[in-house]
């Protein structure tokens, strides 16, 4: 494990979210299940999203909690971008508003599938990671 972090609404403070605690998890290798998946499935964790088109990028949910352990390779640029996100939406009460707003908007909406719901939140969500990036000199 190179990593582990609270990211997702349920760390920012104030912020409307569901009731799923979002963890990132950065290993050496995402794409190396051997080295980590077999222990997550023995405590009850279910493999749920398996991206290798999208950073490698691995879900698992919780056994009997509200959990979803997200996993990325070390250095993957995503990771620095969910930071970007969670830490201005933590210090940034405009953005953290408007965030919630366009969430609470969005939720009113009947969904097919959960990806849709987080598809439809990209154009707000990058707007504010391009200010997070802005403010910070990037």
């Amino acid at each position: 494990m190179v990593l582990i972090d609270h990211v997702g609404s349920t760390s920012v403070p104030g912020q409307a979210a569901k009731l799923r605690i979002d963890i990132l998890l950065v290993v050496p290798s995402s794409a190396d299940e051997p080295g980590y998946v077999p222990d997550l499935e023995a405590a009850g964790y279910v493999l749920t999203i398996r991206g290798p088109d999208w950073f490698e990028h691995r879900v698992f949910r919780g056994p009997d909690t509200g959990i979803n352990l997200h996993f990325f390779s070390a250095g993957c640029v995503e990771i620095e971008r969910m930071f970007s996100f969670r830490d201005r939406l933590r210090s940034n009460p405009d953005d953290r508003n408007l965030y919630g707003q366009a969430k609470r908007n969005l939720v009113k909406q009947d969904w097919q599938f959960t990806q849709n719901y987080a598809d439809a939140k990209t154009q707000v969500i990058e707007e504010i990671i391009a200010r997070a990036q802005q403010a910070n000199g990037r």
